[in-house]
Order: structure tokens, then C-alpha cells, then sequence
């Protein structure tokens, strides 16, 4: 009879059915008080005793009633863990999206160094200016870009060299500026103060690889100093006023010298200009194979632009989202 009662409530706890249960569990316990069958007995074969019995089939009782509870309240506490960790989720998500009209993908991956084949750089891209601000900078890049073709017209070598004493200021402008705000504020800067800092290190590199292809004159020599002087004092106000100006005014300018260095690509295609072997220092930080030539070399500058390029872009559009930059992880490491 008590196995048969046993068996019962195993039954109702397996069907689900909760008052079913109970009234189970209620016949079950009264019947093991008034029962003298030997429960215990029948499975090991051991005398009967009636105080050991009884207090054994309530702990099994107790056990099925705990396992019912568990059972039942499971999948609502795993129902409502998983609702809340969509939730974390989601609010973690809109909280770092950046809708970057320009950046596209945020995987860095996608910005990998590129080799000296230069494949997939996108070096036509452009970000067509839509504000005010956009057309300002625009502007003002392509009336600076007029002085430099007339002076230099088609000698890239040296137009190069000028273009890279000017685009590694801002880099250098921007990541001190980051830094004395850190310092100021207690606070951390999301990666960019390194990865400004990285970008002007690399145009740095630059400048030091055109100065080992082309020798400059004295006046060349002298027009840097010049052009450096006036363009440092005048890009520290405009990113003390505006960084989102500052950032897209470097985007254009980066675009301008991805298709200075996309001219300077065509003229040794061409043979107009002699595909001499690649300086030491460029073999050494572009880690290029020992006879990689200056093809080379200028595939992967021209990279590095379109990836500053697309830094200075997306830093822009951070700012004119009315967020900073720490808001959104810089793209480091990539030099």
C-alpha cells in the first residue's frame, strides 16, 4: 500500500500537477503514520523499526517537496534572468553605439595592416560634407591644397616631404591636449591620447623615409619652418575651440594626401619617376622584405593615410553626435 502511495506522488510530481501533489503528499503522510509496514525493510532486508522508518519516509517526502518547488520555479527565475541580462545588454549596446556616417565598421580587424600590395584601402573614399562645419573644412583644405600644386606642381617627392611636416602636427596637437584634460579631470580618454599619439609618430616615419628619398634645399628646409610655425599655433586654437573641426579638417587633409600619394603611385607605374630600392629606415618600420623598392614604400604610406583618414572622420562625427571622444574605444594598435 505505501508503495503504491509512494508511486502515486512520483507520478503527480512528473505530470506537473500542483494541487494533484499535494493531496498526494497529504494521504501519503498520513498513511505512513498509521502504517506498520516495514518501508525500509523491503528494500534492504533489515528488521523492522517502526521510529526509523517513519522519520526516513518524511525526509523522502520533504526531498520530493523541495524538488517540486525547484522544478516549478526554475524556468520562471531562468525566464526572468535571461529577460534581464537582454536588458544589461541592450542598454550597454545603446550606450557605446556610435552610428558613424563615415567609419562603417567599428571591427578593427578591418583596419589590419595592409601589405605592399596596399589591396582594399579604399583610397577614393570621401566623406561628402553635409554641415556647415563640413563645408568650412572642406573648403579650407582645398584652398590650401592651391599654393602646394603651384610650387610644387608634379615633384611628389618633395610635395610629399611638405605634406608630412604639416600632418604630423595635429596627432601630436590632439594627444597632449587629451592628455593635460586626463590629468585635469581624473579621467581616462578611451584609447585616443595613444592613438593620436600613434598617428603622429607615423607621420613622423614618413617624413623621415621622404627625407631619405629627397634631399631638400635650403629654401625647402626653410619653407617647413615657416609652414610648420604658422600651422601648429593655428591648429592648437581651432582644437582648443573645436575638436570636431580640427578632426575633420585632418580627415580632408588626409584625403588630399591619399591622392597625392595615389599621383606619385601612377608616375613610377608610368616610369616618370625611377622605382628606386626602399631606404633602410622604411624596411626597418614597414617591416618590408630587404628588396622592396619605393612602390612599395608608397603603397603602404598611402595606407597609413587612408587609416588616419578614417580615424580623424570618425572622431569628427563623435563630437558632432555631442558625445567625447572616450565615449566611443580609438582604434589602437594599428601601426
Amino acid at each position: 500500500m505505501k508503495i503504491m502511495m509512494m508511486m502515486r506522488v512520483a507520478r503527480s510530481l512528473i505530470n506537473g500537477g500542483s494541487s494533484s501533489t499535494s493531496s498526494s503528499i497529504r494521504n501519503f503522510n498520513r498513511h505512513i503514520s498509521m502504517s506498520v509496514i516495514p518501508a525500509r525493510s523491503l528494500v534492504t532486508g533489515s528488521s523492522f523499526n517502526p521510529v526509523d522508518d517513519f522519520f526516513l519516509a518524511k525526509r523522502i517526502v520533504t526531498m520530493m517537496k523541495m524538488s517540486t518547488v525547484s522544478s516549478s520555479s526554475s524556468p520562471a527565475k531562468t525566464t526572468s534572468l535571461t529577460e534581464e541580462k537582454n536588458k544589461l545588454k541592450e542598454k550597454k549596446d545603446q550606450s557605446n553605439a556610435m552610428v558613424s556616417s563615415y567609419w562603417g565598421s567599428r571591427d578593427r580587424g578591418l583596419l589590419g595592416r595592409m601589405g605592399p600590395s596596399g589591396h582594399g584601402i579604399a583610397s577614393c573614399k570621401h566623406h561628402v560634407p553635409k554641415t556647415f562645419a563640413d563645408k568650412v573644412a572642406y573648403r579650407t583644405v582645398k584652398l590650401l591644397r592651391i599654393p602646394t600644386d603651384l610650387f610644387f606642381k608634379r615633384r611628389y617627392g618633395c610635395r610629399a616631404m611638405m605634406l608630412e611636416t604639416v600632418a604630423a602636427v595635429p596627432g601630436m596637437v590632439g594627444g597632449v591636449l587629451l592628455h593635460l584634460r586626463s590629468l585635469r579631470k581624473f579621467e581616462q580618454s578611451g584609447g585616443w591620447i595613444k592613438a593620436l599619439l600613434e598617428e603622429a609618430e607615423n607621420e613622423r616615419m614618413h617624413l623621415m623615409t621622404m627625407v631619405e628619398l629627397v634631399q631638400p634645399k635650403w629654401y625647402e628646409r626653410l619653407l617647413v619652418l615657416a609652414v610648420q610655425g604658422v600651422f601648429f599655433n593655428a591648429y592648437f586654437v581651432l582644437y582648443v575651440l573645436s575638436p570636431k573641426l580640427a578632426h575633420r579638417v585632418v580627415g580632408y587633409l588626409e584625403e588630399e594626401a591619399i591622392h597625392s600619394y595615389t599621383e606619385y603611385l601612377k608616375d613610377l607605374n608610368e616610369g616618370r619617376i625611377e622605382n628606386v630600392s626602399a631606404p633602410a629606415i622604411a624596411i626597418d618600420y614597414w617591416r618590408l622584405p630587404k628588396d622592396a623598392t619605393l612602390k612599395d614604400v608608397i603603397t603602404v604610406i598611402r595606407a597609413d593615410e587612408a587609416h588616419h583618414r578614417d580615424v580623424n572622420h570618425f572622431a569628427s562625427d563623435i563630437h558632432f553626435q555631442g558625445k567625447e571622444l572616450k565615449e566611443s574605444p580609438a582604434p589602437v594598435g594599428y601601426h
